[in-house]
Protein backbone atom coordinates (compact mmCIF):
# COMPACT_ATOMS: atom_id res chain seq x y z
CA UNK A 1 0.00 0.00 0.00
CA UNK A 2 1.28 3.44 -0.91
CA UNK A 3 1.09 6.28 1.57
CA UNK A 4 2.38 9.82 1.53
CA UNK A 5 2.85 12.86 3.68
CA UNK A 6 3.64 16.48 2.95
CA UNK A 7 6.14 18.30 5.15
CA UNK A 8 7.59 21.80 5.18
CA UNK A 9 11.31 22.26 4.62
CA UNK A 10 13.75 25.11 3.96
CA UNK A 11 13.44 24.32 0.22
CA UNK A 12 9.64 24.27 0.22
CA UNK A 13 7.09 21.54 0.77
CA UNK A 14 8.29 17.99 0.31
CA UNK A 15 5.95 15.15 -0.58
CA UNK A 16 7.31 11.85 0.72
CA UNK A 17 5.87 8.60 -0.61
CA UNK A 18 6.41 5.15 0.90
CA UNK A 19 5.38 1.69 -0.18
CA UNK A 20 6.03 -1.72 1.34
CA UNK A 21 8.43 -0.40 3.97
CA UNK A 22 10.56 1.70 1.61
CA UNK A 23 10.75 5.32 0.58
CA UNK A 24 9.88 5.52 -3.13
CA UNK A 25 9.67 9.25 -3.72
CA UNK A 26 10.64 12.64 -2.32
CA UNK A 27 9.09 15.35 -4.45
CA UNK A 28 9.95 19.05 -4.26
CA UNK A 29 6.85 21.23 -4.66
CA UNK A 30 7.04 23.42 -7.73
CA UNK A 31 9.84 21.39 -9.29
CA UNK A 32 9.91 20.20 -12.89
CA UNK A 33 8.60 16.76 -11.89
CA UNK A 34 5.00 17.15 -10.77
CA UNK A 35 3.73 14.89 -8.01
CA UNK A 36 1.15 12.70 -9.72
CA UNK A 37 -1.82 12.32 -7.32
CA UNK A 38 -2.55 8.89 -8.81
CA UNK A 39 0.72 7.47 -7.42
CA UNK A 40 0.79 9.16 -4.01
CA UNK A 41 -1.48 6.79 -2.12
CA UNK A 42 -3.25 7.52 1.15
CA UNK A 43 -2.34 10.85 2.78
CA UNK A 44 -0.71 10.53 6.19
CA UNK A 45 -1.39 6.80 6.29
CA UNK A 46 0.39 4.83 8.98
CA UNK A 47 3.90 4.03 7.82
CA UNK A 48 7.06 3.98 9.95
CA UNK A 49 9.24 4.75 6.90
CA UNK A 50 7.55 8.12 6.44
CA UNK A 51 8.08 9.07 10.08
CA UNK A 52 11.73 8.08 9.92
CA UNK A 53 12.24 9.92 6.63
CA UNK A 54 10.67 13.09 8.08
CA UNK A 55 12.97 12.82 11.13
CA UNK A 56 16.11 12.25 9.07
CA UNK A 57 15.29 15.05 6.62
CA UNK A 58 14.76 17.38 9.59
CA UNK A 59 18.20 16.42 10.92
CA UNK A 60 19.72 16.94 7.49
CA UNK A 61 18.30 20.47 7.22
CA UNK A 62 19.59 21.42 10.69
CA UNK A 63 23.08 20.14 9.78
CA UNK A 64 22.89 17.20 12.20
CA UNK A 65 22.80 14.46 9.55
CA UNK A 66 25.20 13.89 6.67
CA UNK A 67 23.97 10.45 5.54
CA UNK A 68 20.52 8.97 5.25
CA UNK A 69 19.75 5.53 6.62
CA UNK A 70 16.48 4.65 4.93
CA UNK A 71 15.28 1.71 2.87
CA UNK A 72 14.83 3.08 -0.66
CA UNK A 73 12.98 1.66 -3.64
CA UNK A 74 13.11 4.15 -6.52
CA UNK A 75 11.34 2.96 -9.67
CA UNK A 76 13.55 3.09 -12.76
CA UNK A 77 15.31 1.07 -15.42
CA UNK A 78 18.63 -0.72 -14.86
CA UNK A 79 20.76 2.21 -16.09
CA UNK A 80 18.88 4.70 -13.89
CA UNK A 81 19.33 2.38 -10.89
CA UNK A 82 23.09 2.31 -11.52
CA UNK A 83 23.25 6.11 -11.74
CA UNK A 84 21.14 6.57 -8.59
CA UNK A 85 23.39 4.12 -6.74
CA UNK A 86 26.40 6.24 -7.76
CA UNK A 87 24.64 9.38 -6.53
CA UNK A 88 24.28 7.80 -3.09
CA UNK A 89 28.05 7.27 -3.04
CA UNK A 90 28.85 10.99 -3.45
CA UNK A 91 29.88 12.12 0.03
CA UNK A 92 28.12 14.93 1.85
CA UNK A 93 29.72 18.25 0.96
CA UNK A 94 31.27 16.95 -2.27
CA UNK A 95 30.22 17.11 -5.91
CA UNK A 96 30.81 15.10 -9.06
CA UNK A 97 30.33 16.00 -12.70
CA UNK A 98 28.15 14.11 -15.13
CA UNK A 99 31.38 13.05 -16.85
CA UNK A 100 32.81 11.74 -13.57
CA UNK A 101 29.80 9.49 -13.14
CA UNK A 102 29.88 8.42 -16.79
CA UNK A 103 33.55 7.38 -16.42
CA UNK A 104 32.66 5.25 -13.39
CA UNK A 105 30.00 3.60 -15.56
CA UNK A 106 32.69 2.83 -18.13
CA UNK A 107 32.25 5.44 -20.88
CA UNK A 108 32.50 9.23 -20.76
CA UNK A 109 30.04 9.14 -23.69
CA UNK A 110 27.35 8.23 -21.15
CA UNK A 111 27.38 11.81 -19.78
CA UNK A 112 24.11 12.80 -21.41
CA UNK A 113 22.40 9.59 -20.32
CA UNK A 114 23.70 10.17 -16.79
CA UNK A 115 22.20 13.66 -16.90
CA UNK A 116 18.85 12.29 -18.03
CA UNK A 117 18.84 9.62 -15.28
CA UNK A 118 19.88 12.23 -12.72
CA UNK A 119 16.94 14.38 -13.79
CA UNK A 120 14.53 11.46 -13.34
CA UNK A 121 15.69 10.70 -9.79
CA UNK A 122 12.43 10.21 -7.87
CA UNK A 123 13.94 10.56 -4.38
CA UNK A 124 15.27 14.13 -4.22
CA UNK A 125 17.74 15.11 -1.50
CA UNK A 126 18.00 11.58 -0.03
CA UNK A 127 19.43 10.39 -3.35
CA UNK A 128 21.61 13.49 -3.76
CA UNK A 129 21.23 14.43 -7.41
CA UNK A 130 21.91 18.03 -6.33
CA UNK A 131 25.58 17.03 -5.89
CA UNK A 132 26.06 16.63 -9.64
CA UNK A 133 27.46 19.67 -11.43
CA UNK A 134 28.82 20.61 -14.84
CA UNK A 135 32.36 19.66 -15.87
CA UNK A 136 33.42 23.29 -15.39
CA UNK A 137 32.00 23.40 -11.85
CA UNK A 138 28.85 25.27 -12.85
CA UNK A 139 25.46 24.55 -11.37
CA UNK A 140 23.48 23.03 -14.18
CA UNK A 141 20.15 21.26 -14.44
CA UNK A 142 18.22 20.52 -11.29
CA UNK A 143 14.60 19.44 -11.43
CA UNK A 144 13.93 21.39 -8.23
CA UNK A 145 15.43 24.58 -9.65
CA UNK A 146 18.92 26.01 -9.41
CA UNK A 147 18.09 28.13 -6.34
CA UNK A 148 17.28 24.95 -4.41
CA UNK A 149 20.40 23.23 -5.72
CA UNK A 150 22.51 26.21 -4.62
CA UNK A 151 20.84 26.11 -1.16
CA UNK A 152 21.45 22.37 -0.71
CA UNK A 153 25.09 22.62 -1.77
CA UNK A 154 25.64 25.61 0.54
CA UNK A 155 24.00 23.68 3.40
CA UNK A 156 26.54 20.89 2.90
CA UNK A 157 29.56 23.16 2.54
CA UNK A 158 32.28 22.77 5.16
CA UNK A 159 33.32 25.73 7.30
CA UNK A 160 36.73 25.71 5.56
CA UNK A 161 35.18 25.90 2.10
CA UNK A 162 32.81 28.64 3.23
CA UNK A 163 35.71 30.65 4.69
CA UNK A 164 37.67 30.41 1.43
CA UNK A 165 34.84 31.75 -0.71
CA UNK A 166 35.16 35.35 -1.77
CA UNK A 167 31.40 35.95 -1.99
Amino acid sequence: MRVHTVVPSPVGELTLVAEDGALVRVHLAGGKQAADPAVLGLRDGPDPVLGEAVRQLGEYFTGDRTEFDLRLAPAGNAFEQRVWALLREIPYGETRSYGDLARVLGDVGFSQAVGAANGRNPIAIVVPCHRVIGADGSLVRYAGGLDRKRFLLALEESEDTRAQRLF
